[in-house]
């Protein structure tokens, strides 16, 4: 006899033994409503509590690697600044060496020149020597008295006739010496307008000086904030790094279209070098081949940026001697020059192929072969295109190392939001957890209502007359262990 049927069966009558059974666990039920009770309750708040720690420790990790973002993106920023302002100095440097080079001969220039100006123009200053004294030798011979002696007249004519001839001769010297005076101010000109030119030259190097003097201020004073860790150094690293990360993706996949170009140009080529039937796994030998050679040609231009100290993906590259590094400059340019030779090869023989193809289809379709007009143009373009493109993915290698740089900080971000978010969702199952297990008690309690109203009557009857105890009735009538507690 099945359980169902003991249960029906325990009276004549299915109706009543269905009422029994139901009492009975009514019964059952509320006097197990208390360890219910408790039992929910600590569920819930194991659930709350395990969830709440787990949230806490994801916070703090998610604060712990915040720091640490914070720290590489000003250990990228000072190593940046640092660059910046080393360059700057550099280039500061040059200048000062290219202009102040030739300032000890700039120097004696000017400085014979204001001597010569000075000799000119002490001896344009110069005064002549004054004739005697005319008025006081005119005055005396005015002073003699007519006596009609024919010696007097003589003597006075001859007096006049020398103090006219003085005359001349002192217009003619002073006109002399005014011109020549006049001939020694023109002269002077040159030399102002030399002076002067020296002059605005030395003016224009300060001011570019100033200039780049200003541009180091500004460049010492960013890495003064970004040594101080300050807000604003911070967001405009999070920023630039930002705008890095996207530039640098897009330009990246701007190379990827031509490597994929490159690699079609020499793909169908290789299959009759290296055989077109024969794979490595699930790929053709050709196709393999052809993605090493592109990948050859990558890292040469990696290793030739590396070299010439444009970018430092490689420290090891950049510590080298100047004779070393240039020897290793001349290696990986003539490596990359002979695939840009072999691709231009390779390409010139895929137009080949491609036109024997095109001569066997029409072979086999009947049709009169015919020659096409320009042919040695698009010969003649991927050529080029061969021999252009390995040179072009030697600049990968810039926007490779921004992106790098720029991703570590990008992906930090993304890491701390995604513990933020981890920590939020564990908050939540922890409440969700909580308040499901005052719901399922609230439930419990609906169910034994009942039994409970039943107690609530009785209790209520035993004790008309004593309000204390009455109320003490309805407080542990209402009293649930779930429903004291709080979410923290």
């Amino acid at each position: 006899m099945s359980i169902g049927s003991f249960i029906l069966n325990i009276t004549p009558y299915q109706e009543l033994s269905i009422l029994i059974c139901l009492i009975t666990l009514l019964l059952a039920m509320y006097f197990a409503r208390k360890p219910f009770h408790r039992s929910m309750a600590s569920f819930s708040k194991i659930i709350h509590s395990s969830m709440r720690l787990s949230a806490f420790a994801v916070a703090r990790s998610a604060g712990l690697l915040r720091q640490r973002n914070k720290a590489v993106l000003m250990a990228a920023g000072l190593e940046s600044a640092d660059r910046a302002l080393h360059r700057e100095l550099e280039r500061m440097s040059t200048a000062i060496e290219r202009d102040l080079g030739g300032y000890p001969q700039l120097q004696r220039q000017l400085t014979e020149t204001i001597v010569q100006l000075e000799e000119d123009y002490t001896s344009s200053a110069e005064i002549p020597q004054a004739l005697p004294d005319w008025v006081k030798v005119i005055k005396a011979v005015a002073d003699i008295k007519p006596t009609g002696d024919s010696m007097v007249a003589k003597m006075l004519e001859d007096i006049n006739e020398t103090l006219q001839n003085q005359h001349r001769s002192a217009v003619e010297k002073h006109r002399e010496d005014v011109s020549k005076r006049h001939g020694i101010l023109s002269n002077m000109m040159p030399s102002f307008r030399s002076l002067n030119k020296n002059i605005e030259k030395m003016s224009l190097f300060l001011a570019d000086l100033i200039k780049r003097a200003k541009t180091i201020d500004l460049f010492i004073d960013e890495h003064r904030q970004i040594r101080q860790e300050t807000d604003g150094a911070g967001q405009k690293l999070s920023s630039s790094s930002l705008t890095q990360f996207f530039t640098a993706g897009l330009v990246l996949l701007i190379a990827f279209g031509g490597a994929v170009i490159n690699f079609n140009l020499i793909a169908l080529p290789m299959s009759e070098m290296v055989g077109g039937g024969n794979y490595i796994g699930p790929f053709k030998t050709s196709d393999v081949a052809g993605l090493v050679i592109i990948l050859i040609e990558v890292t040469m231009g990696l290793f030739l940026m590396e070299s010439l100290r444009i970018t430092r993906l490689f420290p090891v590259i950049g510590s080298m001697d100047d004779r070393m590094r240039r020897r290793m400059i001349w290696i990986t340019f003539s490596i990359l020059f002979i695939l840009a030779g072999v691709e231009s090869a390779l390409a010139f023989m895929r137009d080949r192929i491609a036109a024997d193809m095109a001569a066997l289809r029409q072979t086999l379709a009947g049709v009169e072969q015919s020659e096409a007009a320009f042919r040695m143009i698009p010969t003649y373009g991927q050529m080029i295109m061969g021999f252009i493109l390995p040179f072009a993915l030697t600049f990968v290698a810039i926007p490779l190392e921004s992106f790098i740089s720029s991703s570590r900080t990008v992906l930090g971000y993304v890491a701390v939001g995604f513990l933020l978010l981890v920590a939020f969702l564990l908050r939540l199952i922890g409440n969700l957890g909580f308040y499901m297990g005052r719901l399922i008690s609230n439930v419990y309690d609906m169910i034994i209502y009942p039994a409970i109203w039943v107690e609530g009557v009785i209790l209520a009857k035993m004790q008309t007359g004593t309000p204390g105890k009455q109320d003490a009735a309805s407080t542990k009538l209402k009293e649930s262990p779930l429903l004291v507690e709080e979410v923290e």
